[in-house]
């Protein structure tokens, strides 16, 4: 059953999920200034599934029960739905402008699926039908899952079972006939506390001496043992401030990162995926993180149509406009961002077929993507940067517009300074128009959604050089070799 938005949002009120922020507890964090638009943007994905103009995009025949399901949590069946997924992502980023954090989860569906089928091929294992059993649950009931696989990793120069602290990376801590109880934590956790599961993954290939640390499982996000440190962003605490709107830049929505923590959180052998299996840990991070990287082709340029729509509408609204640096610099912006379009397209049209029969995007053409995504918005935010100008940091606040103190020798206000200074070209905008585009371009570029695009174009699923290793293992430099070979005459 499809939910509504609405219905999302209830629903997340009946969870006991334990979130502190600025060191206390949030008891009604559903409501909270600072949470709440990371909810909304996780609503937009069900408000769009309800929108019969998008309804081919946002869902799709579950290839597991044939009921009508949201895209995200699907299982990939063909090119066509990889780059379905795509577009989906673009859709979503354009109506959000933040983070809709529904795509880890996803990608997590689509990698755990196709490992636990191979697991269960050489191991014997139930791994898959737990897994299958568990979608069919997360499909049947419309519900959000996150997927955490970065560990804090403490000293990045030591294995796992390396460390002076074992709890560095997420161990199984006890084995029972029932289940297993697991030790540790996820970082940088991205819609953590909006989802109702999770999905837990390792966080890299492990070895024998790390077998305790190659687990995989799902639990409730309100599980016994478990809980959430909210993660700060830019600008954060201007969501606190009364009647704020206009200097949040995004009002309405953003994004959302968080520790989560697993203080001994019992697994019930029915939700476990992968518990010592190591030497298929690494097969799980590599599609996921196949996945993931293709996912930024998607969701990052929707955002970058965004903030190329703002940094033309702030040169508009300066008068700057028809300068021919200005629109070269547009075309430049657009010409980046529709390249990672490319990439997140291409990885989609050449996947093939798992063993266990969903979809996988091609390896190297995703890495390919994600090495681009950490490079273009950089360029993409310098160049709306260099069109906005200096008023995007340096302009009063929101209070100071509205502000009626007298100051001026004639009886003018703060206010009625700032409104007087800050106009524009009175043909396209009022001074208010202007106040808010710089806001955005501010929000996206430096605030809090830039954890959501610029930080996260660098870091999330996984950093570049994370992506150039995976480039050098698919790159076939051999066979290129021989193709040289073939050419020059060298037998």
């Amino acid at each position: 059953m499809l939910m509504t938005g609405e219905q999302y949002i209830e629903s997340l009120r009946k969870l006991n999920t334990r979130v502190y922020m600025f060191g206390k507890k949030i008891e009604n964090w559903v409501d909270d200034p600072i949470i709440r638009p990371s909810i909304n943007c996780v609503k937009v994905t069900y408000d769009l599934a309800q929108d019969p103009e998008y309804a081919d995009l946002m869902t799709v025949k579950s290839s597991l029960t044939g009921e009508t399901i949201n895209r995200f949590a699907h299982l990939h069946q063909s090119t066509e739905d990889l780059k379905n997924k795509v577009k989906m992502q673009r859709l979503c980023g354009q109506k959000t402008a933040g983070c809709f954090q529904r795509c880890v989860g996803m990608d997590a569906f689509n990698a755990t699926f196709s490992t636990t089928y191979e697991i269960d091929q050489k191991y014997g294992t139930k791994y898959h039908e737990n897994f299958v059993n568990f979608l069919k649950m997360v499909q049947e009931k419309d519900l959000v899952v996150d997927g955490a696989m970065t560990d804090p990793k403490g000293n990045r120069g030591k294995r796992p079972s390396q460390q002076v602290d074992p709890d560095l990376f997420l161990r199984i801590k006890e084995r029972r006939e029932d289940g297993i109880v697991v030790r540790g934590a996820k970082c940088h956790q991205t819609g953590s506390i909006n989802s109702h599961w999770h999905i837990v993954m390792p966080t890299q290939a492990m070895t024998e001496e790390d077998k305790e640390y190659a687990v995989a499982f799902a639990c409730p996000s309100d599980a016994e043992g478990m809980f959430m440190v909210y993660g700060r962003q830019s600008c954060d605490t201007r969501k606190l401030e009364e009647g704020a709107d206009i200097d949040l830049g995004n009002a309405q929505f953003g994004g959302q990162e968080a520790l989560v923590v697993f203080d001994d959180v019992f697994i019930p052998n029915e939700y476990i995926f992968m518990a010592g299996e190591y030497d298929f840990a690494g097969m799980l991070v590599e599609r996921f993180a196949g996945y993931h990287r293709q996912s930024y082709g998607g969701c990052k340029v929707g955002v970058g149509d965004v903030l190329i729509g703002a940094a033309a509408l702030a040169a508009e609204y300066n008068g700057a406009h028809k300068a021919s640096h200005i629109k070269d610099k547009l075309i430049e912006m657009t010409h980046l961002n529709e390249t990672l379009y490319c990439c997140g397209i291409a990885c989609s049209t050449e996947g093939y077929p798992t063993a266990a029969g969903n979809y996988q995007i091609d390896l190297l053409l995703a890495n390919v993507c994600k090495q681009n995504i950490t490079r273009f918005p950089y360029e993409i935010v310098r160049l709306a940067e260099d069109i906005g100008g200096g008023l995007m940091v340096t302009m009063p606040s929101e209070v100071d517009f509205k502000s009626d103190l007298k100051v001026g020798k004639n009886g003018e206000t703060i206010g009625d300074f700032c409104q007087k200074f800050f106009v524009g070209n009175e043909a396209a905008c009022d001074t208010e128009a202007r106040q808010r585009i710089m806001r955005l371009l501010e929000n996206i570029c430096l605030g809090a959604a830039a954890v959501g695009y610029r930080t996260e174009s660098m870091h999330g699923a996984g950093s570049p050089q994370a992506q150039r290793i995976m480039i050098q293992r698919q790159g076939n430099i051999e066979g290129k070799k021989e193709l040289a070979k073939a050419i020059a005459g060298i037998k």
